[in-house]
């Protein structure tokens, strides 16, 4: 049989895989927070192992694997710790666009170890959808100039995708190499979760990049901002996965107890039981939010192959509502989730050598991204009027009170 006749493993040989590495991950988690230690190593490990290439055609070197499957692997790479898979949203939703379109160029590149971060977002006083950063023709090939900020991943990864636009007005994809002269990447994301997501700041001064690796933002597919909000759902369904785990273990290994519990084991306590089964019980329903959507952006790479024009908008269509419905429930889940383990342990479990914290810190920042309020009303409308939004979330500052360019994601 040739490569491409293979059949794609299944989860379960995956799993087998891959499980390895995502039980060792979890070690030393509580410590990397205390004392911010990045993930370089852990990033390389997924690449070289292949994790990061599984949506990539078994023809160009990757794993040839569905989006249900990869999303079920990436939940758990979540729940191992979600600062990884934050790190690698870009990357997961630049492989989808190549795929889409087919990229054997990049989709090998991917497959040869590649990875791939951000940086779209821009800060200041810039009205919705402006763009500060420059490209620029320097003979056949470009230069770009400019500041990105929340560029999660880009610390980690060899190349980093950011937006770009020329005199004309016209948007780019500009693909830079981190290493590139010019680039400058900055570990200085303050937030209070999602601390090693290495969502700092990068700076292009002057960077040349090849024609080669510049694309044009509008052939991305219909249905690319639903990917990217399936990642977070993703990521989210894994913290609670995580929650999970931890409260677990802690109520597992307790020996003190209080006068008026119904067990002198915590363990055998039915009300502890039932504080974690509701946990786990949010979790599961996080994760089955998370699968459907990744079954549908199946669908829609599957219709873009075979459907008219026509059927492949409706599939992406279904991929942009179906995302924002499962953000707006696993977004209050997940943060229920991770604040109610602590009904179950009791306050030791507040230790900062613990940092069980972090569950909730993490979640609660990733539930902040595209707010879910919106979300809310985008759907209500398209369920009681049949109104369908520009498939695009951008920020920045109101029209009339801007002065200069500004943000755009």
């Amino acid at each position: 049989m040739t490569v491409e006749t293979l059949p794609a493993p299944s989860y379960t040989e995956l799993a087998a895989r891959f499980r390895p590495l995502l039980e060792d991950i979890p070690a030393g988690a509580a410590e990397r927070e205390s004392d911010r230690v990045l993930l370089h190593r852990a990033v390389r490990q997924l690449a070289d192992s292949g994790f990061t290439a599984l949506r990539v055609p078994r023809e160009y070197g990757g794993g040839g694997v569905s989006a249900p499957v990869f999303f079920r692997l990436f939940v758990e790479l979540a729940a191992a710790e979600s600062n990884l898979a934050q790190a690698l949203r870009c990357h997961v939703a630049f492989v989808e666009d190549r795929l889409h379109a087919d990229d054997a160029e990049w989709l090998g590149r991917v497959a040869a170890g590649g990875v791939l971060g951000n940086a779209w977002t821009e800060t200041g006083p810039g009205t919705v959808g402006s763009v500060g950063t420059t490209i620029t023709r320097d003979g056949a090939d470009y230069r770009v100039n400019g500041t990105k900020y929340y560029t999660t991943g880009s610390l980690y990864a060899d190349w980093i995708q950011t937006g770009a636009r020329t005199e004309d007005g016209v948007d780019l994809l500009a693909i830079v190499r981190r290493d590139a002269p010019g680039v400058e990447v900055v570990d200085d994301w303050d937030g209070f979760g999602q601390r090693l997501a290495a969502s700092g700041t990068t700076v292009f001064r002057d960077v040349a990049v090849p024609v080669a690796d510049v694309l044009v933002k509008a052939d991305r597919p219909a249905y690319t901002t639903g990917v990217y909000q399936l990642i977070h759902v993703a990521t989210l369904a894994g913290i609670a996965r995580a929650a999970v785990r931890d409260v677990a273990a802690e109520v597992r290994g307790r020996t003190r107890t209080f006068s008026h519990a119904n067990r002198s084991r915590p363990a055998d306590d039915v009300q502890v039981q039932q504080v974690v089964g509701e946990v786990s019980a949010l979790a599961f329903s996080a994760e089955a939010a998370a699968l459907r959507v990744a079954e549908l952006v199946q669908e829609a790479y599957e219709a873009h192959l075979a459907l008219p024009e026509a059927g492949a908008a409706e599939a992406a269509v279904a991929v942009e509502f179906a995302s924002s419905q499962a953000q707006i429930v696993v977004t209050e889940q997940v943060q229920r989730a991770a604040s109610l383990l602590f009904d179950a342990v009791g306050a030791s479990s507040t230790r900062r050598g613990l940092q069980l914290d972090r569950h909730w810190r993490n979640a609660r920042t990733i539930s902040s991204h595209n707010p879910v309020i919106y979300k809310s009303r985008i759907v209500g409308d398209w369920e009681v009027n049949g109104t369908v939004p520009e498939f695009a979330w951008r920020s920045g500052t109101a029209v009339g009170t801007a002065t200069e360019p500004g943000r755009a994601v």
